[in-house]
């Protein structure tokens, strides 16, 4: 979850390490630290609690580095946030100096160990101990300090670990050397022209070169200006396949938005249609995949699917579950990926598992992955960072081609979540006894979502008025049906997120099987009123709020709601169901947005909370 931003070259790497740090900080932003070798040969680390703005206000406008250094972002985990806590972390006799995410699981244990033998420690945290791992490993050794002996301390160090790690290294003996180890953490190395760095997010790179190689679990690589090397923890040469960024730099830019959030609620029309490009036949009336490595044969055999994600991306796989149902008559079940290889649940043998993850690192999404194949299941992967540890590892996926968001909040990756399941049911309906004609009213739906979604935009300036009135409420309940329920708890989620206000999502009907009681004039009831089958039901459970004297604001597409009924109407475009769940989670991102404005909370680095989970 913490950021990790490594450089060695030719320029001066603090300003370089900085800029890396800020397009991390979505990352973590509990603090952040560097350490850069001085030109007179010396490390010198400088910690800040707080977000990087303080870090950088901390440093000296005209560094005096060699060229060479390490820095992190942190989100705590062991140890609370406190300027000892912060990476880089030193060993005790300055040899080592570190920067690490993950999560050290057996480090007390190793600190024990390490203490016994007469090592100190400064802080509370498990990666100090790595640090002071590899030292001591290092000072036991009886030839030189070299490129090689350090190697070899990292890997008998990480022998003994258990956990997850992704590590930067710098040795104060070595002053041309930086390395980097992987376990269950991301690490990207970059390669430029004379220059080379580390990350744990391409984004950090990108300003740099968009040449990249994705390191895998178990691999240890050792960098200077102009090469690098990688091997296994065994000492097997790895053969690095280098990967171009496609992302422009654009595309994480605010342009003339105030919050990254709000660009990325605006970026969905786009984005959208960057997930269905090329990915609809019109004359057959299905959607298409090349990527999902799955037969028409194999398709028509399956007897389940289960969908398996984290948060947001859990309820995008909840939509997704009615839709594949309605539309491709397949059980679907949706599992938390935290929960999924815990369970040992039993599964029928002719289930094809489907993971959900923007970033591509979600740990138990990961995990939950690693779990099914070992199993033998096939699984696909939904997921929008191309060349991450999920789609490197899965059987086949679908790229979502949302570009990067910033925001920790997710809004176009969810929406573009829903379309890709949502095309999904048609692919997977054609292919079993979806009718042609239906195939094609759907593919007719999907072309036409951006233009509704942008009309549903234009709505932007009445949902921040209703924002406002709404914004000092300190509970609220989002109620929905069918597919609706899920962009109930979604828009929940969103409320609490940004705004740090309480906010429960339910099915519209159970309102009655206790939640009611949660009704008062001071908790107000966001109601998603789709105009099909279910438009009565949930008409009847707004009635039953209005009679205990809640307030009402209602989500519709239908234009025959009277307006007494709500004390506020947000009326958005008609579209086919396979899409409606998308248009109607639009106001919903931006209640929530505009009452956290309203409220000055930090909209796109929220409290507490970290773009991609990487630790359990």
């Amino acid at each position: 979850m913490c950021g990790i931003v490594g450089y060695i070259g030719h320029d001066n790497a603090t300003p370089i390490l900085l800029n890396g740090l800020k397009r991390l900080e979505y990352r973590g932003y509990d603090s952040a630290g560097l350490a850069i070798r001085q030109k007179d040969g010396s490390i010198k680390a400088t910690r800040r609690v707080g977000k990087v703005a303080n870090l950088a206000a901390a440093l000296t406008t005209e560094p005096e580095d060699s060229g060479l250094g390490i820095s992190h972002t942190r989100w705590a985990t062991h140890g609370g946030v406190t300027e000892p806590n912060t990476h880089p972390h030193a060993s005790w006799n300055k040899k080592i100096f570190l920067v690490h995410n993950g999560v050290i699981e057996n480090y007390q244990q190793l600190k024990t160990s390490l203490l016994a033998k007469g090592v100190t420690f400064e802080n509370e945290t498990d990666s100090e101990v790595l640090s002071n791992l590899i030292a001591y490993n290092l000072e036991q050794q009886s030839e030189e300090i070299s490129v090689k002996s350090v190697n070899k301390a990292i890997r008998t160090s990480l022998a003994s670990v258990e956990g997850t790690y992704g590590l930067a290294i710098l040795c104060s003996d070595l002053p041309d050397s930086l390395f980097g180890a992987r376990k269950g953490s991301p690490l990207i190395l970059g390669v430029g022209k004379n220059e080379m760095m580390l990350a744990s997010d391409a984004s950090a790179i990108r300003a740099r070169t968009r040449e990249v190689v994705y390191l895998d679990d178990n691999q240890i690589v050792t960098l200077n200006h102009d090469n690098f090397n990688i091997t296994t923890f065994e000492e097997t040469e790895v053969v690095p396949e280098i990967s171009t960024i496609s992302w422009k730099d654009e595309d994480a830019n605010l342009g003339d938005f105030e919050h990254y959030m709000l660009k990325e609620i605006h970026d969905q029309p786009s984005a959208l249609e960057n997930a269905f490009r090329g990915r609809l036949d019109m004359e057959e009336g299905i959607s298409k995949f090349g990527g999902l490595n799955l037969s028409r044969q194999a398709i028509r055999h399956i007897d389940r699917i289960t969908i398996v994600a984290c948060g947001t991306a859990w309820h995008a796989g909840l939509v997704g579950e009615y839709l594949i149902e309605k539309y491709a008559r397949i059980p679907v079940e949706v599992e938390y990926a935290s929960e999924f290889r815990y369970r040992n649940a039993p599964m029928d043998k002719n289930t094809l598992v489907i993971v959900i993850s923007q970033s591509g690192e979600t740990i138990d999404t990961l995990e939950a992955q690693r779990e099914a194949q070992r199993k033998g299941y096939h699984v696909i992967g939904i997921i929008n960072n191309v060349g991450s540890t999920i789609a490197r590892e899965n059987d086949g996926g679908i790229y979502q081609h949302s570009g990067p968001e910033i925001g920790v909040a997710s809004t176009k990756a969810f929406t573009s979540q829903l379309l890709i399941l949502s095309m999904l049911s048609i692919y997977f309906g054609r292919t079993r006894d979806l009718s042609y004609a239906d195939g094609c009213k759907m593919v007719d739906a999907i072309k036409e979502l951006p233009n509704l979604i942008k009309q549903t935009l234009e709505l932007s300036d009445s949902i921040k008025a209703i924002a406002k009135k709404f914004a000092h409420y300190h509970d609220f309940l989002f109620l929905g049906r069918l597919e609706m329920f899920p962009i109930a708890l979604e828009g929940a989620l969103k409320l609490k997120e940004i705004s740090y206000i309480h906010a429960e999502g339910y099915p519209s009907a159970e309102m009655k099987h206790g939640p009611i009681a949660l009704i008062s004039e001071d908790c107000p009831s966001i109601v998603i009123v789709p105009d099909d089958e279910t438009l009565k039901k949930n008409l009847s459970s707004v009635q039953e709020v209005k009679a205990r004297k809640g307030k009402v604001i209602i989500i519709t597409d239908s234009h025959d709601i009277p307006s007494s009924l709500a004390d506020e109407l947000i009326i958005v475009p008609k579209a086919h169901n396979c899409v409606r769940p998308i248009l109607m989670t639009i106001p919903l991102q931006l209640i929530s947005y505009y009452i956290a404005v309203e409220l000055g909370k930090d909209v796109d680095k929220p409290r507490n909370l970290a773009k991609s989970v990487t630790v359990e």
